[in-house]
């Protein structure tokens, strides 16, 4: 398969896909910031947990 066949078949599906609109991108823009902002609070607290035990049985 030469390049531009590929790229002939590329542009063919992309015209295939559903794209959000404006208002659901912003909302899965928003979800991910807030799950991210959550898992990484979630892990700072546990790592924090975890080297405050640590501490006390080492110190």
């Amino acid at each position: 398969m030469n390049i531009f066949k590929f790229l002939k078949n590329v542009s063919r599906e992309m015209k295939k896909v559903s794209w959000p609109n404006g208002r659901q991108l912003t909302r899965y823009t928003i979800t991910v910031i807030a799950t991210v902002a959550f898992v990484s609070v979630y892990f700072g607290v546990v790592d924090f947990g975890i080297t405050e035990i640590l501490n006390l049985f080492f110190e």
